[in-house]
């Protein structure tokens, strides 16, 4: 797959998770957010009963399983450098989103597209 396709398929997997989080009543607060340590795909935000959820997400998109579900693309590194990316966001961009010093939860998701189907893991680490 040539480069600018695969740009085009990921921007493709974010545009549709984010559609799928703004149905769902969140707030995109971020997209393709970067520092040192890599990049957040989407951060959402959600009014819970104790104060704003903030979500992680990570978007994976493929245009076919040749080579197995997107789902698997996330393994233990990826999580790990997700967990050290949130610290970092939250550090940088918190206070601008909320005046609450600290969100009330803090969720990692996964978002697989594959065609054009959707999956979304709600915690899935």
């Amino acid at each position: 797959m040539a480069r600018h396709d695969h740009l085009a398929l990921g921007r493709y997997g974010e545009d549709r998770a984010a559609r799928f989080y703004e149905s769902r009543g969140y707030t995109v607060v971020d997209r393709n957010w970067r520092c040192g340590v890599g990049e957040i795909d989407l951060v959402v935000v959600h009014p819970g009963p104790r104060g704003l959820e903030l979500v992680v997400v990570e978007v994976k998109a493929r245009s076919s399983a040749r080579f197995g579900s997107p789902l698997e693309a996330v393994g233990p590194d990826k999580q790990r450098r997700l967990r050290r990316l949130a610290g970092e966001w939250l550090a940088a961009r918190w206070p601008e989103v909320s005046t609450d010093r600290r969100p009330a939860a803090v969720r990692f998701d996964v978002v697989a597209v594959l065609g054009g189907q959707v999956r979304v893991v709600e915690g899935a680490f």
